[in-house]
């Protein structure tokens, strides 16, 4: 039984029972037909997976895998902003005129700042630590730059990453400040813990916990009844992650360097769901 199964299903139940509605509120969120966009929230959700056990990917339903990784290589190894650089169109409702969503995720990555050691971007920063620092306790990433928040159309939803290594294993902390419970769940969950097991790969070192700590964790009104047929469903044996352990330069990853084996998800009832914009 998948442990990411059984935590998707009593953090649903827990906001289902005990979320708190914003329909009092002036929200900004809409639908497409211009809709308030009310939702049932939980602050401070913290969930923990242990990638040396098992790859978190759903089986109530399917994740569209190649599609998550697809997003985490053009924010974290592209650092871009561009949304046609992405196969899927999820950014699309929020790129500008220019065809980007301005200076948010990937362009924050990015940039370069003076280090003794030289200048380094996050990423780099990050992979230098990794192999010559790994004791160290400052390796992180940080997207949520207050200088540059009014030159983005979104502001960085899961915006940081802390990082150690204990016993040969990385472990990572990923921060977001909101997430669209049903829609965004488990890919951010899955699309770092592919991260990971990138950097752990590269790095000579294998994958160990990640822990997701959640500011606002939210239920879409129009998304409730489709979580509650969701969770009904049971629960499968979790997919086996496979990492083509021959590239050893983070650069070099494509999305036909990762697998997995052996997943069994429900079929999808609902194949187009409605994104609040």
């Amino acid at each position: 039984m998948s442990q990411a199964d059984e935590t998707f299903i009593k953090n649903c139940t827990h906001i289902l029972k005990n979320g708190i509605s914003d329909k009092n509120q002036n929200i900004r969120p809409r639908w497409k037909d211009g809709t308030p966009a009310y939702t049932l929230s939980i602050f401070g959700m913290v969930n923990e997976y242990d990638l040396s056990v098992e790859f978190p990917a759903l089986t109530l339903r399917r994740l569209s895998f190649k599609n998550c990784i697809d997003e985490i290589l053009w924010i974290y190894q592209k650092k871009s902003n561009k949304v046609n650089e992405l196969k899927s169109k999820i950014w699309d409702s929020w790129a500008n005129e220019s065809g980007t969503i301005g200076k948010a995720y990937g362009y924050q990555l990015g940039i370069k700042h003076k280090y003794p050691e030289g200048e380094f971007d996050q990423v780099d920063r990050l992979l230098f630590d990794l192999k010559n620092n790994p004791s160290s306790r400052r390796m992180l990433t940080n997207m949520y730059n207050h200088q540059d928040l009014h030159e983005m159309e979104l502001y960085p939803c899961a915006y940081g990453l802390t990082f150690s290594v204990a016993e040969g294993k990385l472990n990572a902390i990923l921060n977001q400040r909101s997430q669209d419970f049903l829609t965004a769940n488990n890919w951010n969950v899955c699309q770092y813990a592919v991260l990971v097991h990138m950097l752990a790969s590269v790095s000579g070192l294998k994958a160990g916990k990640l822990l997701h700590v959640i500011a606002d964790a939210h239920i879409y009104d129009r998304h409730i009844p489709i979580v509650e047929s969701l969770i009904k469903n049971e629960p499968r044996s979790a997919p086996i992650f496979q990492i083509n352990t021959d590239v050893k330069n983070f650069y070099d990853f494509t999305i036909d360097d990762f697998k997995l084996e052996k997943y069994k998800p429900h079929k999808s009832k609902h194949l187009e769901i409605e994104v609040a914009v």
